[in-house]
């Protein structure tokens, strides 16, 4: 029997693949590793999946991949294209376009935004609890209807701010997948979509008035803040915006869940407590800074499009420090509430833990370089740890 023909499929060649240099991780094969090999001489990387190359049942495949340097103030300083040539089959290929799929949607869903959305909930949901069998299965099947549509929500408010931030993402935000091109504008819209209609779908079918209303409300501020449209896009309004998410995250979140919690899980009626009081207060100035603080690393591409954000009218260095004061303000007010406690044991835990964190953000911003575009993103990111740190300590004030 004479020997099949094969014929080599022309070469694919893949534009923006992020994970092999920009991140600096392994090739996602590994097979791939004994055989790669960086020609210093030139751009041209090289890699051979298949030991034996003379085997004709390998595809042979190119992927160029693109190096970016961010300079100051987060602008592309410098860029280059890198190409990797590579015999693989087709498996291979789609483990690697999966898994860069993948990594693409988890940076449009923001994850520091849902950590603090699921943080957020969990701990006010441990509000209402009396006693240790409030903890039934019906109380954590109550946390996870509350869980899924709010995080689906979550996805909906902040991939709907990058279908209409795609302009100024490419000078803020490079790296999100509609910026950089790794997504198509129809995507990001199916996406949006698709989690807005089960996360609707998922409050109706659950009955709970509260979780319904936080969905609903959260769908309007989110879409009010990023939608251009007449008499809305409030981001352009730096008083707009900062209540938009103070709404939400401060006030629409501790009531609106832990009325969901008290009353339609634990079938109780529904009473105002002193952690609660205290969660709605100390997150409305935490949510104020976090507001604020986001804008500070952008100042460049809000400036350049016409977004009027405190950080733009008032300077970087002005609302760096006004954020920090009032973390410490927020931290003091805590230490006080804590020390007027009856409990002994919340009384010591509520001093010490926010004294700590007092400290903690005092040495961290004192360290932090507000030139520095890559310094400010941190500071603001370890901010958001304080934010989940918070949460944390809420249901040990009593």
């Amino acid at each position: 029997m004479p020997p099949l023909g094969v014929v080599a499929p022309a070469p694919l060649k893949l534009k923006q693949c992020n994970f092999l240099i920009k991140n600096k991780k392994p090739l996602p094969f590994p097979s791939l590793q004994p055989h790669y090999h960086r020609c210093h001489s030139s751009s041209l990387v090289t890699a051979n999946a298949n030991p034996n190359p003379s085997i004709p049942n390998r595809d042979d495949r190119k992927i160029t991949v693109t190096k970016t340097r961010g300079g100051d103030h987060g602008r592309i300083k410098h860029s280059r294209s890198e190409e990797i040539d590579i015999n693989i089959d087709g498996p291979f290929l789609n483990r690697f376009l999966i898994s860069k799929q993948w990594d693409a949607f988890h940076r449009f869903c923001r994850p520091h935004t849902i950590i603090g959305t699921v943080i957020g909930i969990l701990s006010v949901s441990l509000l209402p609890l009396e006693q240790i069998g409030d903890l039934s299965p019906a109380f954590f099947i109550g946390i996870l209807k509350a869980l899924v549509p709010s995080v689906l929500m979550n996805i909906y408010v902040v991939g709907l701010n990058q279908v209409f931030d795609v302009e100024i993402d490419k000078v803020n935000k490079p790296d999100l997948p509609l910026a950089s091109g790794e997504f198509s504008m129809g995507t990001g819209i199916s996406i949006v979509s698709a989690v807005l209609l089960m996360s609707f779908a998922m409050g109706v079918m659950f009955k709970s008035p509260p979780l319904f209303s936080a969905l609903a409300i959260s769908f309007f501020l989110g879409s009010a803040y990023s939608i251009e449209l007449p008499l809305l896009r409030w981001k352009r309004h730096a008083i707009l915006a900062a209540a938009c998410i103070l709404i939400v995250r401060a006030i629409v979140v501790q009531l609106a869940f832990f009325v969901h919690m008290q009353k339609y899980v634990l079938g109780r009626e529904i009473a105002i407590t002193r952690p609660l009081v205290f969660a709605v207060v100390f997150m409305c100035i935490f949510t104020s800074v976090i507001a604020l603080f986001k804008d500070i690393p952008d100042v460049d591409g809000d400036r350049d499009f016409g977004i009027q954000s405190f950080s733009v009218s008032l300077g970087q260095k002005k609302v760096y420090w006004i954020c920090v004061n009032m973390l410490l303000l927020a931290y003091g007010a805590a230490v006080l509430i804590g020390a007027s406690s009856s409990f002994l044991p919340s009384k010591l835990f509520t001093i010490t833990s926010h004294g700590a964190l007092a400290s903690l953000l005092w040495l961290r911003a004192r360290s932090t370089d507000i030139a520095n575009k890559a310094s400010l993103t941190s500071f603001y990111m370890f901010i958001w740890k304080l934010f989940y740190a918070e949460y944390l300590l809420i249901p040990f004030v009593r």
